[in-house]
């Protein structure tokens, strides 16, 4: 029986422009996630994301991209939360973080936007600061870069040859805390 159900939004920039660019990370970690668990995203003009769902261990897990671009993720999310009838507090977000170095995880439960705009956005439709997020540190920009720029910027080799570990982690530490329930952590990977 179904007795929860948990949204896992990954922010990013729909278009093949946007492809394994930094501020597609949350796309790249709902792809692996999806992958694992062996079910596809279809695509919801009424929701505008791409969704996936399945029942897992008595909850219904729900992963969806947004289709709005990065800073209108909120209408994405109202739409979702809408639809599914899901409570506020089983919100999850997953982004890249430009002020944490490539290789970084951390969990948190509240925090502001740090600047970023699709968190703004979210956090303008949920009211609040207080909902569980994923950030995934993407390096901080070099100073004659603007951090517009850099987000939109590919990884080189060598940096995707380490994300792909840290989408492997982040990808468990999700599914661990779909089992559970999440926990605030941080982890560097070297």
């Amino acid at each position: 029986m179904i007795y929860m159900s948990i949204l896992i939004l990954g922010l990013g920039n729909i278009g093949k422009e946007y492809k394994n660019t930094r501020h597609n990370v949350g796309f790249e970690i709902l792809d692996a996630i999806a992958d694992e668990l062996g079910i596809k995203f279809c695509e919801n003009a009424k929701l505008h994301a791409e969704v996936a769902e399945i029942n897992l261990d008595g909850q219904k897990l729900i992963l969806a991209k947004p289709t709005t671009y990065m800073n209108k993720s909120g209408d994405a999310l109202i739409a979702l939360i809408n639809a599914y009838k899901i409570n506020k507090q089983n919100v999850w977000i997953v982004y890249d973080d430009a002020s944490m170095q490539l290789g970084s995880i951390r969990v948190r439960a509240e925090g502001s936007s740090g600047g970023h705009n699709g968190i703004k956005s979210v956090i303008d439709v949920l009211g609040t600061q207080t909902f569980w997020r994923f950030k995934i540190g993407v390096d901080c920009p070099p100073e004659n870069i603007p951090l517009e720029d850099w987000v939109l910027s590919k990884f080189t080799k060598e940096q995707k040859e380490l994300l792909v570990r840290v989408v492997e982690l982040t990808k468990e530490t999700i599914l661990n805390a779909v089992q559970t329930e999440p926990e605030e952590e941080s982890e560097i990977l070297n």
